[in-house]
């Protein structure tokens, strides 16, 4: 590959989602909008080996695009005859919206909205969101998610047609309907960190390309709707978690627990960052949300210099209230770590039997691995020893699967 091809497809990976956004409010439908997006970049392929790399390699992208994409609606029989008798510029096309109500006019954060519409699948928003505004392949998504490139193919092709048979408009919804849409814009986003920080198959245990286009999103989100408490809760959730990646796993892969990690790996700068977003959550008022308490959580961990000074009743308070605003069996087993480490594995173990027939944790590898650890701390190894074994049995990622045989055996000497 040449340098400028290579300069080609950099601007291009950064740039694709303002370039999709921006002509997806032209032509109104997002899977055309990448097509010309797409075309661009072939234009650039031809055009700048020749020409040289422009001065604003970004902006020329946007408005090739854009052109391409005034095009077409020009070349469309209704908008001509239209275009005729009202006797419009160009310049005039598309005709201007009406004002967002709350002052937010972004192309980008309609784009967000568009691909997280509640019409489609989860699979199909996290697949089309990383397409359109992570700027991934195909087959990146693909070997991210550890699926066929086929099946996530027709994850997204579905997802366009879903959007177009639909009439899902280009835009960002005003009001309450905002505020229901906004939960799962942020659950897609924390949701792509998650399986980059804990992956959930697999030979490895992170998945760090994943965790930064999840944090890219958060910030993304956080500068444009500045005024909205859980965006910002969301964003220092995924900065403070994303502090600790370097220490989560030995020099060969091996995971690390919370209690064996060198605290000095991890990253200071995303940690401000961190509570700086979990600060600007706090100011902007109101009861916190479930990003923002479990931001809290983690600023817990990050301020504690060593293991030992966790504060671990705040904690377990904090994951008190987390279970009254999102209930959830995942977050009740998270309160009884915490509660366990604050009040003694006894209580916690009573918290943690209590969810063993909750079916939503039938196959949850991570119940049986609790259950482990604190029959570990109570004396009861062989008790430990069978929960370790089914918490093996049930994970498929290979490397939490190692550490959980290791800590059966040793359980067992």
């Amino acid at each position: 590959m040449t340098a400028t091809s290579s300069a080609v497809e950099a601007v291009y990976r950064i740039e694709s989602a303002r370039i999709i956004a921006g002509t997806a409010r032209i032509v109104r439908d997002v899977g055309i909008a990448e097509e010309i997006a797409q075309d661009a970049l072939v234009a650039a392929l031809e055009q700048w080996p020749e020409d040289g790399v422009p001065d604003r390699p970004g902006a020329w992208l946007m408005a090739t695009a854009k052109h391409r994409a005034i095009d077409l609606v020009r070349r469309r029989e209704t908008y001509a005859r239209k275009l005729a008798e009202a006797g419009r510029a160009l310049e005039d096309v598309p005709p201007p919206e009406p004002a967002d109500p709350d002052g937010i006019d972004d192309d980008l954060l309609r784009l967000i909205f568009t691909s997280c519409h509640p019409v489609l699948s989860t699979e199909a928003r996290v697949a089309l969101t990383l397409r359109l505004l992570g700027g991934l392949s195909t087959d990146e998504i693909a070997r991210a998610f550890l699926v066929r490139e086929s099946a996530v193919a027709q994850r997204i092709v579905r997802a366009k047609r879903t959007l177009g048979r639909a009439g899902v408009p280009f835009e960002v919804p005003s009001g309450p309907e905002r505020s229901a849409r906004l939960g799962p814009v942020l659950d897609v986003i924390y949701l792509i960190f998650n399986e980059g920080y804990a992956a959930t198959a697999g030979d490895d245990l992170l998945r760090p390309a994943l965790c930064e286009d999840a944090l890219r999103l958060a910030r993304l989100l956080a500068g444009l709707m500045d005024r909205e408490p859980e965006v910002h809760g969301l964003a220092a959730l995924l900065e403070l978690q994303a502090s600790r990646t370097r220490a989560r796993t030995g020099a060969d892969g091996t995971p690390l627990l919370l209690a064996e990690q060198n605290r000095g790996r991890w990253d200071q700068l995303l940690i401000r960052r961190g509570f700086a977003a979990l600060e600007r959550a706090h100011a902007l008022g109101g009861a916190p949300g479930p990003y923002t308490l479990q931001a809290a959580i983690a600023a817990c961990h990050a301020r504690a210099v060593r293991y030992s000074d966790t504060d671990w009743p705040v904690i377990a308070a904090l994951y008190g209230r987390l279970v009254g605003v999102a209930p959830s069996p995942v977050v009740e087993l998270n309160r009884a770590v915490a509660v366990s480490m604050a009040e003694g594995p006894e209580a916690g173990l009573a918290l943690t039997d209590a969810l063993v027939g909750d079916p939503a944790l039938s196959g949850y590898h991570l119940l049986p691995s609790v259950r482990g650890d604190l029959l570990e701390r109570l004396g009861r190894g062989e008790e430990a020893h069978t929960a370790f074994v089914r918490a093996a049995e049930l994970t498929r990622n290979a490397r939490e699967r190692e550490l959980l045989l290791a800590r059966a055996e040793r359980v067992s000497r």
